[in-house]
């Protein structure tokens, strides 16, 4: 009998297996992420099916906003759009601006003024003097808001503006937030802050949603003032971890843009309390007893997640690499890309653009800078320039090329980034932001080691390649 329930037992056990295999291959994802996602299920079934369960499902098919409500959502900004006169599109943009227009209704802005800030030094104080000077709304939506120092001082502000009748929105990340008590929060809604999870994990609701993440950082104040970028409120932006200074890029974003970052906070705002704001308060005109910003810096703000039909923001830096024709330059903090992203990086360099890539020479996570090593390696033999940085921990996500484009915000070159995590970019097509993003760039290049320089990293040894491969292996599974 008990040889007859061990044969049972085994067999159920092979069938949930092979369902759960068959599961994955029926959702017709790249080949490599099926692979994966199957060698673990197969070698490792019940860890595998539990990961799998949690952090594997596609939900790239799901809608989590109706199109009805969306379209309500866009009408504002739609009108602020028309609106605009002289209005003008650089040519040789145009069909990379009419890709995201068509993807995802992210329309293009003019008359636009932009700050690039470097460290967190400058980013928190100018923060504060914004949400000081607030009259009528605040909006932000963080993937992290800590409870140490500098994120109870942020709180501070948002709950002194919310007693003077200031309208103040936190969207926050509960896997992000995951080590802040709830006595934070809790504070905040006390003193007249609204604040919302994004997709709270609570077993066993939502848990197959636990690996797909809102990893946005937008903040946009009276519908003036707009920020995005890399980071978030934590006093290691400012600080840094351990022995290393934080490096990172913020825009702040003034003008016609904002409009557009106000309709992405909405719509995410929407999907997280159910309350569709659509007033023409969110989207003051522009004020004539200030100088209005007139020029034709434009604008677009682009969102992407694993519900979207494509993945706007990869299509969007495919096509720009594909698109250069002198220079492609990149800072990333993490090198895990996708089969499309790698392509183009190597097809770009090959051709003979000039692909520089700048990653932190001491990253945060041990099992991703293993798993990016062999990616350098692989784009630094098709003729790119990979730079590691030392001068810090940099956590800037920025592209620049051709001085005529560049996108800052909260997207990471690598797999997790375009398939599973809630993003926004900015796109900015102009010359003059181009030049000041390049001259950046190349700065943080002369604080940086070139990687043909680390005998080690171009020839490692059996170990460390052994290493490499098999992290690589489960990397699109990070």
């Amino acid at each position: 009998m008990e040889g007859l329930l061990y044969i049972i037992g085994v067999a159920l056990a092979w069938i949930v297996i092979a369902v759960a295999i068959i599961h994955v291959i029926m959702d017709n994802r790249q080949p490599a992420k099926t692979m994966a996602w199957a060698l673990v299920i197969f070698f490792i079934p019940v860890v595998g099916i539990i990961f799998y369960l949690f952090f594997g499902i596609n939900h790239r098919r799901e809608r989590l906003v109706s199109q009805r409500s969306l379209d309500q959502l866009t009408k504002r900004s739609m009108l602020n759009f028309v609106e605009q006169e002289d209005f003008r599109v650089p040519e040789r943009q145009r069909q990379l601006v009419d890709l995201f227009v068509n993807q995802s209704m992210a329309l293009p802005f003019k008359d636009n003024k932009i700050d690039i800030i470097t460290d967190g030094y400058a980013f928190f104080p100018e923060l504060l003097k914004d949400i000081a000077a607030a009259q009528h709304h605040i909006h932000l939506e963080l993937y992290i808001i800590e409870d140490d120092a500098l994120g109870r001082m942020v709180a501070e502000a948002l709950m002194d503006k919310a007693r003077q009748g200031v309208e103040v929105r936190l969207i926050y990340d509960d896997v992000g937030c995951w080590k802040v008590s709830h006595r934070f929060f809790e504070r905040l809604r006390d003193a007249g802050v609204e604040v919302a999870p994004f997709l709270p994990v609570r077993f066993p609701s939502f848990t197959s949603k636990a690996n797909y993440r809102d990893h946005r950082k937008i903040i946009v104040i009276d519908g003036r003032v707009g920020y995005v970028g890399g980071m978030n409120v934590a006093l290691r932006y400012v600080k840094g971890t351990g022995t290393q200074p934080w490096r990172d890029t913020m825009w702040r974003l003034t003008g016609g843009v904002v409009y557009a970052l106000q309709r992405a906070f909405l719509v995410d705002w929407y999907f997280v309390d159910r309350t569709l704001i659509t007033d023409r308060k969110y989207y003051p005109a522009i004020n004539h007893d200030e100088q209005p910003v007139v020029n034709n810096c434009v604008v677009q703000v682009v969102t992407s997640g694993p519900t979207e039909h494509y993945p706007e923001i990869m299509q969007g830096f495919v096509r720009t690499i594909l698109a250069a024709r002198r220079y492609v330059y990149i800072e990333t903090p993490y090198f895990l890309p996708n089969e499309p992203v790698l392509f183009a990086l190597k097809t770009a360099a090959v051709g003979g653009v000039d692909v520089r890539i700048i990653c932190p020479l001491h990253p945060e996570a041990f099992f991703t800078d293993w798993a990016s090593r062999s990616y350098l390696r692989e784009l630094h033999e098709a003729g790119a320039k990979i730079y590691l940085y030392r001068a810090g921990f940099l956590h800037a996500k920025t592209l620049v090329t051709d001085d005529a484009l560049s996108t800052c915000g909260s997207t990471n070159l690598d797999i997790r980034s375009f398939e599973n995590n809630f993003e926004v970019n900015a796109f900015v097509y102009d010359e003059g932001t181009a030049l000041r993003m390049k001259k950046i760039f190349l700065d943080d290049q002369k604080q940086s080691v070139e990687m043909s320089e680390l005998p080690r990293r171009i020839h490692p040894r059996f170990g460390a390649r052994l290493l490499e491969s098999l992290t690589r292996l489960v990397s699109p599974l990070l």
